[in-house]
């Protein structure tokens, strides 16, 4: 990925990172609970005890911005969930800002948005 792409993602990742700060704080939400739960979409990491393609799913199925927008749609009906989407959404925008990207089946370092980490010597890149 050239470099003047990556540099538009981030930025839009920072928008949507900022955007979020503002909505929770709009939403009056505890910022102990905030720090508290900014961390939890990581334990999709978990999935990876099961091998690179389950990781790779369990990770990106917690870090794609769908799965906070389907919880944003049931939480008008769920008490209390409206306040971690904004959460979830910093989460994932903080991750992008980073440079992590959704994972590709091959290898937890291989990502939509390049190769993270260092490469290893005859590792092909991925993404």
């Amino acid at each position: 990925m050239d470099t003047g792409t990556r540099r538009w993602l981030k930025l839009e990742a920072l928008g949507i990172l900022v955007g979020s700060l503002v909505a929770y704080q709009w939403l009056g939400g505890s910022w102990l609970y905030f720090a508290m739960l900014f961390l939890v979409p990581d334990l999709s990491f978990l999935g990876y005890l099961g091998g690179s393609r389950i990781g790779a799913v369990a990770y990106n199925a917690l870090h794609t911005y769908a799965a906070p927008a389907l919880l944003l749609a049931t939480g008008w009906f769920v008490a209390g969930a409206l306040l971690y989407v904004p959460i979830w959404t910093a989460h994932i925008a903080f991750d992008r800002l980073l440079g992590y990207g959704l994972k590709l089946p091959t290898s937890f370092h291989h990502t939509h948005l390049g190769v993270i980490g260092r490469q290893q010597p005859g590792q092909a890149p991925g993404g």
